[in-house]
């Protein structure tokens, strides 16, 4: 986790590649893949420290079906463990449905 309590762009930028498991409604599971981790070049909001976050975005595929609305969503990955992500669908690409979560 990053050294300000918040989770950063360098603690998603060695996962690109990786998995991570969205729970359904259904409880079923659901995994998309992390394709990008784009740092957007100036700060956002304070972190609990009060130091300033830095923006950044993450870019998932996964199946077409069943196709998440946007909405926070319960993530699990193997390093980070259990979190919460606002994924956004944005659309299709050749490697699967496309998804955003931006931190600001």
């Amino acid at each position: 986790m990053g050294t300000n309590g918040w989770l950063g762009h360098d603690d998603f930028a060695g996962l690109v590649g990786d998995g991570f498991e969205v729970t359904l409604a259904d409880e079923g599971r659901l995994e998309l893949v992390l394709r990008e981790a784009t740092l957007v070049g100036h700060s956002g909001g304070t972190g609990p420290d009060g130091s300033a976050r830095e923006q950044f975005s993450l870019l998932f595929t996964g199946p077409e079906a069943p196709a998440l609305a946007q909405a926070t969503w319960p993530v699990r990955h193997p390093v980070l463990g259990e979190l919460e992500l606002f994924l956004v669908p944005i659309g299709p690409s050749p490697q699967g449905l496309r998804y955003e979560a931006a931190f600001a």
